[in-house]
């Protein structure tokens, strides 16, 4: 049985190879190709570049390659974008053109093959998915709806971390308790719901399943059998685990949370006056016949990873650079006093009135960009990018960090410095005005969640920074900010131990 397997395999090779060799002399021929190393039949790139298709990597191969270059890996396209004007030219001059998302085999699941918002493909089902989220998530009156609760949800952690005796001497690792406050920052939003501490039992088993979902999905390692067919074989084992994890996990999203809220709908008038949580709008339009039940859970799977996850990483890496900075912490201390006078606690309306506060978070999304390559986007037909053919079905990465971290485009990029938006960058800002700076995204595909992260980012560092002086454990200069890449994440590999010393007022 092993012997008549291995001579399937080695036939399947064999006719793989001559394929490959024939289609790409025949595209060759066809096509105006980006740059890019010199591919092998059957594996492309793969061989020479590996899994870890990370931003620096990808930068890496940029200064050798050009601003635009093309990676065949096993059956994929892969062509990275690393300058402004290309980046404009996927996100914004042809955004119809590249507008759709290429999903993998592990996105497949998690995702439903594109039946929720993030990941499906540019059309009438993308239209209708980003209409029927954006009431209930990503308008103002959203924002004025809910920044109580954040602000709510910041005073508990400044009150759990000053009781913690833990937390003035030898340190805490903070970000646990953010957690749980991003948790119930959204949660609030999707269900008119919180969890009352990290013990929580639901929100441990959540958190539980989020997290192996993140893993399983951002992970590098099953990248071979994605890129390669004939090796799709030895991810049965990794794809069945993501079938079990996705099903865990939006049956949990159903029983406890979805069916929870109909079963209140049922029994209390839900009335108009823009008080619904957001699960009662999307319910709504499931009622109407214009979504289904698995349209419904993947919405909520969205946000679970969407919003939750990436705002976390930008609260970690600003903490973590705040710490690293003593005298920037101690100059945004110093706006926050002055502005707002001692221990009046700072409000979302407040965030508007401290550009230094809005310096600090500019420059966290600037050099520790959450989604540094954005979510891939994908051309479902031949196109055309910088004098090149672009073949139908290619996976398009625009190196937004390298945009933002190129020395030939920003002075000193390698230093967090939040003084750059008074001085030569004043006029930048994060919504996408200009292309070097990019850490939402711009255009049809843009991620709608600035919204919401640009406030609750400024109520929890203002409210940390006005209570704390953060700082590095004993024995410490300064906490690790070592990088840890994923598909198109980036988060901070250690979850320091972090120094709160609460101040007197």
């Amino acid at each position: 049985m092993d012997l008549l397997f291995l001579e399937k395999a080695l036939l399947g090779i064999f006719v793989a190879v001559v394929l490959a060799i024939t289609i790409s002399k025949l595209r060759g021929k066809r096509f105006k190709l980006p740059p890019g190393p010199l591919p092998v039949p059957v594996f492309g790139n793969w061989l020479q570049v590996g899994d870890d298709l990370n931003h620096r990597n990808l930068t890496d191969l940029a200064k050798k390659y050009g601003d635009i270059f093309l990676l065949r890996m096993g059956q994929r396209n892969l062509v990275v974008v690393s300058s402004p004007e290309l980046a404009k030219e996927v996100l914004h001059s042809q955004g119809v053109e590249f507008g759709s998302r290429t999903r993998n085999v592990v996105f497949d699941i998690f995702t439903g093959k594109g039946q929720d918002m993030v990941f499906t493909v540019y059309g009438e089902h993308w239209r209708k998915m980003r209409r029927i989220m954006t009431v209930p998530f990503f308008t103002n009156k959203v924002v004025q709806q809910y920044r109580f609760g954040w602000e709510d949800e910041a005073a508990r952690v400044v009150e759990d971390v000053r009781k913690n005796p833990e937390a003035a001497t030898n340190g805490i690792v903070l970000r646990r308790r953010l957690q749980l406050m991003m948790y119930n920052n959204m949660y609030r939003i999707m269900f008119d719901t919180r969890f009352e501490s990290e013990d929580d039992p639901l929100f441990v088993r959540l958190k539980a399943l989020n997290g192996e979902r993140s893993r399983l999905a951002q992970s590098f390692e099953y990248n071979y059998g994605d890129f390669i067919p004939i090796l799709r074989p030895f991810l049965r084992g990794y794809l069945k685990i993501c079938k079990e994890v996705k099903d865990r996990r939006l049956q949990l999203f159903k029983d406890h949370f979805v069916e929870e809220r109909k079963k209140l709908g049922s029994t209390k008038s839900m009335n108009n006056d823009g008080l619904k949580c957001a699960i009662d709008h999307i319910l709504d339009a499931q009622q109407k016949g214009e979504i289904n039940e698995d349209n419904v859970l993947y919405i909520v799977e969205n946000i679970n990873v969407a919003a939750i996850e990436t705002t976390l990483w930008s609260i970690e890496w600003g903490i973590a650079e705040l710490v690293n900075h003593p005298e920037i912490q101690k100059k945004l201390r110093h706006e926050l006093d002055t502005v707002l006078g001692p221990g009046n606690q700072i409000t979302e309306p407040d965030t508007h009135k401290l550009p230094y506060l809005q310096a600090v978070i500019k420059e966290t999304l600037r050099l520790r960009m959450a989604i540094p390559l954005l979510v891939p986007h994908m051309n479902l037909h031949d196109a055309k990018l910088g004098g090149y053919d672009i073949p139908a079905e290619s996976k398009i990465l625009v190196n937004a960090w390298w945009l933002a971290n190129n020395p030939a485009n920003w002075k000193n990029p390698e230093e967090f410095r939040p003084e750059r938006f008074f001085e030569e960058e004043a006029k930048v800002e994060a919504n996408g005005n200009d292309f070097r700076y990019l850490p939402f995204g711009v255009g049809r595909r843009s991620c709608p969640g600035i919204i919401l992260a640009l406030p609750i980012l400024g109520i929890t560092l203002g409210r940390l920074v006005q209570n704390f002086e953060l700082l590095p454990p004993p024995g410490q200069s300064q906490i690790d900010t070592t990088e840890k890449g994923g598909q198109f994440s980036l988060h901070i590999l250690k979850h320091s131990t972090i120094v709160a010393k609460p101040r007197q007022f």
